[in-house]
């Protein structure tokens, strides 16, 4: 490897607990001149209520990166497996066919 790709490279550890991730249905975005939040958020059906599982705070510069990440691997992924069906074309109900929640 020539010495300028190693000063180059960036060494990235992660833990186990964070290895496992977080599993989310839901993200809320939001944002201020200096910043957007995304929220996930894990919607169960039939409760009425569910906390944010994890939060991202993004530069607006490295909002628009991951945008355009995001958009070239759902390329690359619609590519290799086809188009992904949008849930707006799916229209499923807000309880997803499970038990409607009663207090």
């Amino acid at each position: 490897m020539e010495p300028q790709q190693q000063q180059n490279q960036l060494n990235i550890e992660i833990s186990e607990e964070m290895a496992e991730g977080q599993y989310a249905n839901l993200a809320i975005i939001t944002h201020s001149h200096a910043e957007f939040v995304l929220d996930f958020v894990n919607i169960m059906p039939g409760t009425p209520k569910s906390k944010v599982k994890s939060r991202i705070i993004l530069t607006p510069q490295h909002a628009k990166r991951l945008m355009k990440a995001l958009k070239e691997n759902i390329q690359r992924f619609e590519a290799g497996n086809g188009p992904i069906k949008d849930l707006e074309e799916v229209q499923l109900p807000l309880n997803f066919g499970g038990p409607t929640a009663q207090a």
